[in-house]
């Protein structure tokens, strides 16, 4: 079995998606071998009510929940992100959430932002920070928007002990504390490999002996992206089989798992 923890559907504003409707992304899914896999909004990243890009999200997977796991795209900054949430969770059953405070212009330490985690983990649900959407070469004219930076991903897993973190497409990693074996942070983050490297690098060989096996997941942050270089990474990864399936679901899995 597959989970994917970075997928999308909807619109994003900027270029043009392929496989972005429920249908067409199972269908790209079923022609990989994946099983199920984490979605969110792309249209909430730039909505100015990203809650429109939930309920959009929610009515898409309704005939799909078996296979297509909804996470929300809450603002903090926005004024509703309580009843926001309260909705996303109790009434569309979503999972997780996907926080992106760059798009949306405020600080992961902001209070608000924290209040969010703190609320959404009572709920126990998965907090995701994608560090970036797309490739800022190829960002438009129109916006200039950074990368999350990863020292602001250290202050806030120390400043949330309790959440659970999914780090999305990022790199970098081994030359940060979040990549350390003797860091000093929680063990409260998972960290995706879309982006990172299994030859050369090998960051996300680096990662699995670092932080363990249990620490890293399978992402390919389609349809941004296409899935096979993310598969193409596990198959070429020097690993037993036994890691590289909880790399593929089990640790996901557990993720997703009602915390006690």
């Amino acid at each position: 079995m597959i989970i994917d923890t970075n997928a999308y559907l909807g619109f994003f504003a900027f270029r043009q998606l392929r496989h972005n409707t429920a249908e067409g992304l199972l269908r790209l899914m079923d022609e990989k071998g994946i099983d199920r896999a984490m979605v969110s909004s792309a249209s909430a990243i730039t909505y100015r009510d990203a809650q429109a890009g939930n309920e959009e999200v929610a009515a898409a997977v309704d005939s799909h929940r078996d296979r297509l796991i909804p996470f929300a795209v809450i603002n903090p900054a926005y004024a509703g992100w309580k009843d926001d949430l309260k909705i996303c969770h109790e009434q569309f059953g979503m999972k997780g959430l996907r926080l992106y405070p760059k798009w949306h212009n405020y600080a992961l330490s902001d209070r608000p932002c924290l209040d969010l985690i703190h609320e959404a983990t009572g709920r126990g649900m998965v907090v995701s920070v994608p560090i970036r959407v797309e490739d800022y070469r190829q960002r438009s004219w129109l916006v200039d928007v950074p990368d999350v930076p990863l020292d602001e991903i250290v202050a806030l897993v120390r400043a949330c002990p309790k959440a659970r973190f999914i780090l999305l497409n990022g790199i970098g990693y081994t030359r940060t504390l979040l990549g350390q074996k003797n860091g000093g942070l929680p063990a409260n983050y998972w960290i995706e490999i879309s982006r990172l490297t299994a030859l050369l690098a090998n960051e996300v060989g680096e990662l699995v002996s670092r932080l363990g096996a249990d620490r890293v997941v399978f992402g390919s942050g389609m349809p941004f992206k296409y899935p096979d270089p993310s598969l193409l990474k596990l198959e070429v990864l020097d690993a037993p089989p036994e890691v590289k399936q909880k790399i593929r679901s089990a640790n996901a899995a557990r993720l997703l798992q009602p915390q006690r």
